[in-house]
């Protein structure tokens, strides 16, 4: 099942099949643009639609290569016939900190050569962590209007799946080439120009002008070399 938010993040509404389900909760699809829960990227959460019936779909995540609904009502059997309609406002506001969280790793990285170590999208504030020597707060301070000048670039972002040879070409892919299954043909990259290009699996925004401005509002020292960095978005 290739999912369908790979290359449609704003699809927000689809039919499909459903192909099993477990316990009378847990359902799998012929496809979905339920996001899961994976790469610090928060779950979705909406409804399926059987005829007239409707089903609250209060967790996504992934199982292997499986991607499994759980719903609230029980009644959804193998070859039903559902409408999924995910809840856009949730989904579109991780969108937002997702691709925030990319311009601010990548300042953060073409400034200090820092390497991201972990992030977690939030609903009212996004951390980003990563290694650095030294914690100067003035510094990790700056990079809050540097973010906001990106946003009113109203830069273009695509969304690209390449072959992994061609992939492999990327600076910022090759480092994580170790990272990637051997069996894995195409790998998924999101560009911001001139700011950023990562491999991710995750939802983004279009343009840089969708995303609010950030306020980083915390700066914490995780111990040696590690360092974190809060973020919300302004009022």
């Amino acid at each position: 099942m290739e999912p369908l938010y790979l290359t449609d993040c704003y699809l927000k509404e689809f039919q499909t099949l459903v192909k099993s389900v477990k316990e009378d909760k847990f359902v799998i699809l012929d496809t979905t643009c339920f996001y899961p829960n994976s790469g610090g990227q928060p779950y979705d959460t909406g409804i399926f639609i059987r005829d007239q019936e409707k089903f609250p779909v209060v967790y996504t995540g992934r199982f292997g290569e499986v991607i499994s609904h759980e719903v609230s009502k029980p009644g959804l059997r193998p070859g039903d016939k559902v409408t999924g309609i995910i809840d856009w406002d949730r989904r579109y506001l991780f969108m937002k900190h997702h691709t925030a969280s990319h311009i601010l790793s990548a300042i953060i990285h073409n400034e200090t050569n820092a390497k991201i170590t972990g992030n977690q999208l939030g609903e009212k504030k996004t951390r980003v962590d990563f290694n650095l020597e030294d914690f100067d707060r003035e510094l990790i301070q700056s990079y809050e209007a540097k973010v906001n000048e990106v946003i009113d670039m109203k830069l273009l972002i695509s969304i690209d799946i390449i072959p992994r040879d061609e992939a492999f070409l990327i600076p910022s892919v090759v480092k994580l080439k170790d990272a990637f299954p051997p069996d894995l043909q195409k790998i998924r990259v999101i560009t911001i120009p001139g700011i950023d290009q990562q491999a991710c699996g995750g939802t983004h925004v279009a343009n840089t002008i969708e995303i609010p401005y950030i306020e980083i509002f915390k700066a914490e020292n995780k111990g040696r070399n590690n360092r974190r960095i809060y973020f919300r978005f302004k009022s």
